[in-house]
């Protein structure tokens, strides 16, 4: 499945650091857990399933421009007391817990983002046969049950997510196959489709434990350059 991700701003959110929303190059396999399961319209409850799905999934992925030269930091200020209240995604208000104000004058904190993104993915899922499948993700993709956001909410895709299938051996030159021909793209892939051709290999966490909603384990993925056999268009 060939997915694209385009927009303004975008956060592949890494490891928080104090008042520091950091992000990493490329999205993390619990991002496009939570990226399909809000398509398909599940729920938080629904951990026994995020879980399975997230353990089922394959991809690749590659920058259309240097990530490096598109980064921007929002900085940000906000002074919320007990009595006030936020709107939350059910469209309705909701006003803080917790006991009396612990600290005075304005929070500071720094959000990082990609801007102007283009982002090319191909994604398979181990067992295929297993639902949800491929052919109902690329559906739910095309007719979300909620609106999607690429990392924080107000990370909305400028166009569409699903593009097409792709037919490959493995996942890096499936990658290959949908990236524009003529240069090489930054991109990550699986340790498990290791082929010719430079790359670094490296230990990542970015799953998450969807039953105690915390974020760890490792996977081993590639980085490196893969060279564009699509269509220069």
């Amino acid at each position: 499945m060939h997915l694209r991700f385009e927009a303004p701003l975008a956060s592949f959110g890494g490891e928080a650091i104090d008042a520091r929303g950091v992000i990493r190059d490329f999205p993390a396999q619990s991002m496009l857990t939570g990226l399909f399961g809000n398509a398909l319209g599940w729920t938080r409850a629904m951990k026994a399933e995020h879980q399975t799905l997230q353990d089922r999934i394959v991809f690749a992925a590659a920058h259309h421009e240097d990530p490096d030269l598109r980064r921007l930091t929002d900085y940000q200020t906000a002074q919320l007391g007990k009595a006030d209240k936020a709107w939350t995604t059910r469209g309705i208000s909701m006003g803080r817990a917790g006991g009396a104000q612990t600290y005075s004058g304005a929070r500071q904190r720094w959000r990082d983002y990609h801007s102007d993104l283009r982002l090319s993915l191909v994604v398979r899922l181990e067992p295929a046969e297993s639902t949800p499948t491929l052919e109902q993700l690329a559906e739910a993709l095309k007719r979300p049950a909620r609106p999607l956001f690429l990392g924080r909410k107000p990370c909305l895709p400028s166009a569409e997510i699903f593009r097409t299938w792709v037919a490959e051996a493995d996942a890096r030159s499936a990658l290959g196959a949908v990236l524009p021909a003529g240069r090489e793209y930054y991109a990550i892939w699986p340790h498990s489709d290791i082929a010719e051709g430079a790359h670094a290999t490296r230990l990542i966490t970015d799953e998450r434990n969807w039953a105690s909603g915390l974020h760890g384990g490792a996977r081993r993925v590639c980085t490196g350059r893969v060279a564009g056999r699509g269509d220069p268009r």
